[in-house]
């Protein structure tokens, strides 16, 4: 199928593709990668009156640190980040999420602004955000604000975006040296969307978890912090019970859906199972770099 018509517009600054949406009123669609929004569109499931695309924008493709933070620009190519150096160290766990998102065709394209701004509950750098506490940066009519991982995500494909705003950049700080993380998914086939999936980062004293967090994708209508099971692994520690009793509790804590890919009760299930999974990986990741 084609897209409904509509009006196209490459503007070359940041403030030139805020007057574009403020013109149409917040009606517009922003696109960056694409990967998802011309999907939509051809099957006429968005039918926005107007595109604006930041692909010949400068200035929002960048990865940085500073302060202990990585500062990630909207319009970095996922390709980028698998391969940055920078990201490799200091956010390890990132690293090794990117690699499951979609095919290279896709990750050659994809921006990890766009992913974040479209929201969906099955992808994983939505996860990403979640698990590494991060926070994302906003421009619109009335300035910039920060806007918390806590407080991003509001419900399937909406997020605290205003119609009139761009997502500019994303803040992630950077990973102990020392801490252990995994992702564990479930997906059909490599590089599809994840029926259900689990990030982990553990900070370890021999069998005391000084830090934990857990975050998952796929199980309900927005990526999940597991805040009462990271709150088990770092009152109880990391034997076999405590991990056990965190993964009943996180498969507890979310809201999954049915769907053709399988029912609220299968992905239950697997949140508990690869809960367990990415525990005990992060855990034995964390021992290893003590």
């Amino acid at each position: 199928m084609k897209p409904a018509k509509f009006a196209y517009h490459a503007p070359k600054s940041l403030d030139e593709a805020l007057s574009l949406l403020k013109r149409y009123g917040g009606e517009a669609r922003v696109l960056a990668g694409g990967q998802s929004l011309i999907p939509m569109m051809n099957f006429r499931l968005a039918n926005p009156p107007a595109l604006v695309d930041l692909n010949r924008m400068p200035g929002l493709d960048y990865i940085r640190q500073e302060s202990g933070v990585v500062r990630i620009g909207a319009m970095t190519r996922q390709r980028a980040i698998e391969f940055s150096d920078l990201v490799g160290e200091q956010l390890p766990l990132l690293r090794e999420a990117v690699k499951l998102v979609g095919h290279l065709p896709t990750r050659s394209r994809g921006t990890i602004g766009g992913s974040l701004a479209h929201a969906d509950p099955a992808a994983e750098l939505p996860m990403m955000l979640q698990a590494l506490d991060g926070e994302v940066v906003a421009r619109g009519p009335d300035g910039e604000r920060v806007i918390k991982a806590a407080d991003f995500f509001r419900s399937i494909l909406t997020t605290a975006l205003t119609p009139e705003e761009i997502l500019t950049e994303v803040r992630l700080p950077a990973m102990p040296a020392n801490a252990g993380y995994a992702v564990e998914e479930f997906a059909r086939r490599h590089g599809d969307f994840a029926i259900a999936a689990v990030a982990a980062v553990i900070l370890r004293q021999g069998d005391r978890c000084v830090t934990a967090r857990l975050a998952t994708a796929g199980t309900g209508p927005v990526p999940l912090r597991l805040r009462a099971a990271e709150a088990i692994l770092e009152s109880k520690g990391l034997g076999d019970a405590a991990v056990e009793e965190a993964a009943t509790v996180a498969a507890g804590s979310v809201e999954p859906m049915t769907d053709q890919n399988g029912s609220a009760e299968f992905r239950r299930h697997l949140t508990r199972v690869l809960a367990g999974r990415a525990v005990r990986r992060a855990a034995a990741g964390s021992e290893r770099m003590r």
